[in-house]
């Protein structure tokens, strides 16, 4: 579901002037380097202020044609499958079942956000909030889409995350071994934003770096988004300082301040 800039004008109109809002828009662009259009920026301009809002809502009230905010515990998650678009591209999207107390329903994720479930950050067992999803007339009944606008935040307390840490650690050889990570680069994926959950916002994007061993995909976070947009596809790389993280007997790959990329 695609919102204009204006569309997200209109939510904020009797806070800031049109001018001061296309004002804010051009800053913030030049801040973040250009990594976002105009209508993305606009976007984390009215999140920001608290009007990027939808209707809150329990699985049970969901009606088709809805925007909506939804808490829920993800059931199981199916395989991800990929299609071609009519212009192409190639395209990814996986289904899951996600509850509350009031009702069952699909939770259909596309593109990037099929990522949190390959990469396994998304698993069963999590709960999650979708803000911004949209509703659909599904094969069994009403599903939320999770589009361009749409976000997927999972939700975890102290006792979750230190469950996690014990039973996710990585042997102290591996690390050492995969803190260096040497590439070609075969892709740069678009930037994405995502919030935090004290409303603040960063940068994500997804790199992969083909070398004897494979094709690896690393996760670069916050300014070594930015770092990355001085490379193009084809250059020969070294990532240092890389963390990693494994969840259900897999590793993932990840670049944040810590890390150092240079060119080779």
């Amino acid at each position: 579901m695609h919102i204009t800039k204006d569309e997200f004008y209109e939510k904020i109109k009797d806070f800031k002037t049109k001018e001061e809002f296309e004002q804010e828009i051009k800053k913030l662009r030049k801040e973040y380097d250009d990594l976002f259009d105009e209508e993305t920026i606009a976007w984390l301009i009215v999140d920001k202020l608290g009007r990027n809002t939808c209707n809150t809502c329990k699985i049970t009230d969901l009606t088709v044609g809805m925007e909506c905010t939804v808490t829920g515990v993800v059931n199981s998650i199916a395989e991800t499958k990929s299609f071609n678009r009519k212009n192409g591209s190639t395209g990814k999207v996986v289904n899951l079942e996600i509850s509350d107390e009031t009702g069952v329903c699909r939770l259909v994720l596309w593109d990037k956000n099929v990522e949190l479930v390959e990469n396994n950050i998304l698993k069963t067992g999590d709960r999650v909030k979708i803000v911004n999803g949209y509703v659909k007339n599904g094969l069994n009944g009403v599903e939320i889409n999770v589009g361009r606008w749409g976000t997927v935040e999972i939700l975890t307390d102290e006792k979750n995350k230190l469950l996690d840490n014990k039973n996710n650690t990585i042997d102290e050889e591996e690390k050492q071994l995969c803190s260096t990570i040497t590439g070609r680069i075969v892709e740069i994926q678009p930037t994405r934003a995502f919030f935090r959950d004290n409303g603040e916002f960063g940068f994500v994007t997804n790199v992969k770096l083909k070398n004897r061993e494979g094709v690896r995909v690393v996760t670069l976070w916050g300014e070594k988004v930015k770092e990355i947009q001085g490379f193009k596809p084809g250059d020969m790389v070294e990532l240092y300082n890389v963390e990693l993280k494994q969840r259900n007997n897999e590793t993932s790959f990840h670049l944040n301040k810590k890390g150092v990329i240079k060119k080779v």
